[in-house]
């Protein structure tokens, strides 16, 4: 747990976080979660372009219950703790490739260490990836502004669901199974940022 975790708004964020990695060059691992829509990818492409999303770790969602879905055990999170390790290390990886399109796994993608890497996403802060991540990052907005964004990325046709699914899920899904394990992700949290 870190303790007394720093306030920052996401206009501070990315440079807060580039402080706090480059304190452990000559590599640091920065985990960034939040729930659906608070700005995680958003901060993540500010920080580093060494990215790994815990997307790529879900389920294939044909095969998987809709209710298990975003939760951290139906995930391969000890796959991404594996990879993070390599990368840490300063050793190329290959982490799967998920696209929300086919909302499954699509193949295996090549990826490079950097002195800065983000793992982002909404169990990057879960235990298993969280013993490789050195600089913890918790970010917050209001439900409601969350909402909003998720409804306009699905509008701009990035994630191709209706509208009416998209509200479903968000309500009975993602928002309900992230919250149980929000309290201990920002317990976790070195940063905890101010989003919307």
């Amino acid at each position: 747990m870190a303790a007394d975790p720093r306030i920052v708004t996401f206009e501070q964020a990315a440079q807060a976080i580039l402080d706090a990695a480059r304190a452990r060059a000559p590599r640091a691992v920065v985990g960034i979660t939040g729930p659906v829509a608070a700005g995680k990818s958003t901060l993540a492409a500010r920080v580093s372009a060494c990215i790994v999303s815990t997307d790529h770790y879900l389920p294939d969602y044909d095969r998987t219950p809709e209710h298990l879905r975003d939760l951290p055990e139906s995930s391969d999170l000890a796959r991404l703790a594996a990879d993070l390790a390599e990368l840490r290390a300063g050793r190329a990886t290959r982490i799967p490739r998920w696209t929300f399109e086919a909302h499954a796994r699509v193949g295996e993608q090549h990826v490079e260490p950097a002195p800065v890497i983000v793992v982002e996403g909404l169990h990057a802060l879960h235990p298993l990836p969280r013993a490789h991540v050195d600089v913890a990052v918790y970010v917050d907005a209001p439900r409601d502004v969350r909402w909003e964004r998720a409804a306009a990325r699905e509008r701009a046709g990035d994630r191709p669901w209706p509208i009416e699914y998209l509200r479903h899920f968000f309500e009975n899904v993602a928002e309900p199974t992230y919250g149980a394990h929000a309290a201990a992700y920002r317990d976790a949290a070195h940063l905890v940022v101010v989003s919307g």
